[in-house]
């Protein structure tokens, strides 16, 4: 069997915490800061947790060796 390889879109967008969970950067904080509010910008800070069955998927397909 050949090894597999992690997908290097998805080496940048999330992170494997500790005990497995799947973090990534919220969208919507790359341009057009104009258009939307502050209070928008503001819960757009920070990383969220994946779906436990979308973490898995990302795991299985696109981080295998994360």
């Amino acid at each position: 069997m050949p090894k597999l390889k992690t997908k290097s879109g998805a080496k940048k967008r999330f992170k494997i915490t500790g005990t497995g969970k799947v973090v990534y950067a919220q969208k919507g904080k790359r341009h057009g800061m104009i258009k939307r509010t502050n209070k928008q910008i503001r819960n757009l800070r920070g990383t969220s947790i994946l779906f436990k069955t979308d973490g898995d998927n990302i795991k299985k397909y696109f981080l295998p060796n994360g």
